[in-house]
């Protein structure tokens, strides 16, 4: 990470929004996001106890997917018809890969996601990445391609290289980024995950 770089940024963001993320002008975005009553509804309704009834699982996916201002208006239902198209077996086994992802060994359930999302060619990062994101979303982080490659050759982050489809490897150099960001810059910028990339970006 440039840190000369990232100071520059956070210079000129709190030039634009000197209470930051508590600015009336970054609130209005916030609220038109809606994370947090998103991230209340992935806590809800994808606790570890409700993984027994997988139908239910994916009806949340569904759910959060949908409403997600993040994943594009053309993937939404493209996911939905791909929840659909599974047989029982493998809903059960999206459902699984999930609580894997989300409660137990986090690559082994990317891994089982990214396979059955790749079998239905549905394999996108935003897919991918935004569930777990507004279940944790000072911990996860949300991959979206045009952000992360704008932030890779600004702040010249030779090391990290941006492939289409998503693999376990990149999601934990993204997310050390982040954490890294977020240790360099100033509360005001600090709102979760999401807001922190998008200040990034907001900002080269």
């Amino acid at each position: 990470m440039n840190l000369q770089k990232l100071k520059q940024a956070e210079s000129y963001f709190l030039s634009q929004y000197p209470q930051g993320f508590a600015s009336e002008e970054m609130k209005a975005i916030a609220k038109r996001h809606n994370i947090s009553k998103l991230a209340e509804f992935s806590q809800t309704e994808l606790a570890p106890d409700n993984f027994s009834q997988p139908e239910r699982i994916l009806d949340a996916l569904i759910k959060i997917i949908s409403r997600s201002s993040m994943v594009s208006l053309f993937e939404k239902p493209k996911f939905k018809d791909f929840i659909a198209d599974l047989n029982t077996a493998e809903k059960i086994a999206f459902s699984d890969a999930y609580y894997q992802r989300l409660y137990g060994d986090e690559q082994l359930g990317f891994e089982q996601i990214l396979d059955l999302l790749k079998q239905h060619k549905m394999a996108k990062w935003s897919i991918i990445s935004v569930v777990p994101f507004y279940l944790k979303p000072n911990d996860e982080v949300f991959v979206k391609p045009t952000t992360a490659k704008g932030i890779i050759k600004h702040f010249e982050l030779s090391d990290m290289i941006y492939k289409p489809t998503p693999s376990w490897a990149f999601y934990l150099q993204y997310q050390k980024l982040v954490a890294e960001v977020k240790a360099n810059i100033d509360d005001r910028i600090k709102e979760n995950n999401a807001a922190i990339t998008g200040f990034l970006m907001m900002s080269i």
